[in-house]
């Protein structure tokens, strides 16, 4: 099993900045890779950024040149570092950790954008 917890959401203003991170404990060795996702209300689940056991990372267009995912192994934590933060990026964001055969998700946390 494996668990995953969040933190670090919250308020901020348009054009500031915010740092997500997830800490994952439990049967850790066997993850792939670990994502961000966000869910707004109405709206379906998307993909915000992932990174793959290697290293390589992935990014919505909408957050490319604005967010960046990173990693701490020695940790099991992954983070998301969100600079220039819009309105449109007020969503709940949610942790993924990926198996070959199941994921795993975090219970999510809120980041509001409003000035």
């Amino acid at each position: 099993q494996v668990q995953l917890v969040e933190s670090g959401g919250g308020l901020a203003q348009p054009g500031g900045s915010l740092k997500l991170s997830c800490a994952a404990s439990g049967s850790i060795l066997s993850i792939t890779d670990m994502g961000w996702y966000r869910q707004a209300p109405g709206k379906q689940r998307e993909l915000v950024a992932s990174i793959t056991k290697s290293g390589s990372t992935n990014y919505a267009d909408s957050v490319k040149d604005r967010f960046t995912i990173s990693k701490d192994n020695a940790k099991n934590t992954v983070y998301l570092q969100m600079n220039s933060l819009r309105p449109e990026d007020t969503a709940v964001y949610y942790c993924k950790a990926g198996f070959s055969m199941r994921a795993y998700w975090g219970q999510g946390t809120q980041v509001t954008v409003s000035s």
